[in-house]
């Protein structure tokens, strides 16, 4: 029988959370127990899962990511210029936008690493940094204007359902999936944890810690460029501020999720349940008639009350 320790409720109190959010929330009002209503938190948290199982990466690795607004937006407003640009369909050659920002992410997340790595800043700086130029080049080749995408067959994404739910929420599922291979099975999953338990033990071990840094940026970059195109997916448009919020939403999710923010413990499985607490909290509030201003407090108070929970603050020093 398994004993009830501080470390059993650590890791299974995140997940208890959202249980009882859930009966809360239907107990207040039985309509939010619904398919329907389902499929809506699904549908927003799609998006802010990717993001969060990229930053997730670089917070087991003892990093901070806080570029992902600015790579969001950039990412987006590109893939809707390429995706019209070939042809404005599926059908077409449009598809070829999907893969070519995948790598524009990739991209994106490399520079973040080596800058951050190369040149010896901090990462939560350099990468803040790199949000604000990714931000300003999404205004800057948008001009403020609104890039629309209307090809009937990329919006299925959002209009083709399956099971209740819309097909990005499955594409959501196997982003999810792969970064778990990535994460469990492959020997880049395994030297993230290795540098996020200690620098110099993985140094000592033979880790190319500069190279793992880098990589994780870039496999972190990979997973903002998709959230960039199921953002465009869902409200068929990309602007400037097709990022907004994602910095929040992430890092709540990812700490309120059980992920520490010391390196080195959680993984992509604590991003889930992070983001679909907050997922859960924001439709709650809304079904349940709350105002706005009340969502915002309820999830600042959440992650103060999640890293006491989780930090053994008299022997752990962070951020870096």
């Amino acid at each position: 029988m398994m004993s009830v320790s501080r470390e059993n409720l650590i890791k299974w109190a995140p997940f208890l959370v959202l249980i009882a959010l859930v009966i809360l929330f239907t107990a207040i009002n039985p309509t939010f127990f619904s398919v329907r209503n389902f499929s809506r938190i699904a549908v927003a948290s799609a998006p802010a899962l990717m993001v969060a199982v990229g930053v997730t990466f670089i917070i087991v690795m003892g990093s901070i990511d806080l570029s992902m607004e600015g790579a969001v937006t950039l990412a987006a407003v590109l893939f809707a210029y390429m995706f019209i640009g070939l042809g404005g369909s599926l059908a077409g050659f449009g598809w070829l936008a999907i893969p070519a920002t995948l790598i524009v992410g990739a991209f994106i997340g490399v520079v973040n690493g080596l800058v951050h790595v190369k040149l010896r800043i901090p990462s939560f700086m350099a990468s803040l940094a790199m949000g604000f130029i990714g931000t300003g080049a999404g205004i800057l080749l948008t001009g403020g204007d609104i890039v629309k995408v209307s090809d009937p067959i990329f919006r299925g994404l959002l209009t083709v359902r399956l099971l209740g739910f819309p097909l990005m929420v499955y594409v959501a599922v196997l982003g999810l999936l792969v970064a778990w291979f990535i994460q469990r099975y492959t020997i880049l999953g395994r030297n993230f944890y290795a540098v996020g338990g200690g620098e110099d033990l993985a140094h000592g071990s033979g880790v190319n810690v500069a190279r793992v840094r880098v990589l994780g940026f870039g496999l972190a970059g990979i997973f903002y460029a998709l959230a960039a195109i199921l953002v465009v997916g869902r409200i068929g448009q990309a602007e400037s501020i097709s990022g907004a919020n994602f910095m929040f939403v992430s890092i709540t999710s990812v700490v309120v999720g059980g992920v520490a923010l010391w390196g080195g413990i959680g993984g992509v499985w604590n991003a889930l349940v992070g983001v679909l607490i907050v997922g859960v909290i924001n439709n709650g509030m809304v079904v349940i008639g709350l105002p706005d201003f009340m969502q915002q407090g309820v999830l600042g108070a959440l992650v103060i009350l999640s890293v006491v929970l989780s930090t053994d603050r008299f022997s752990i020093s962070f951020v870096k």
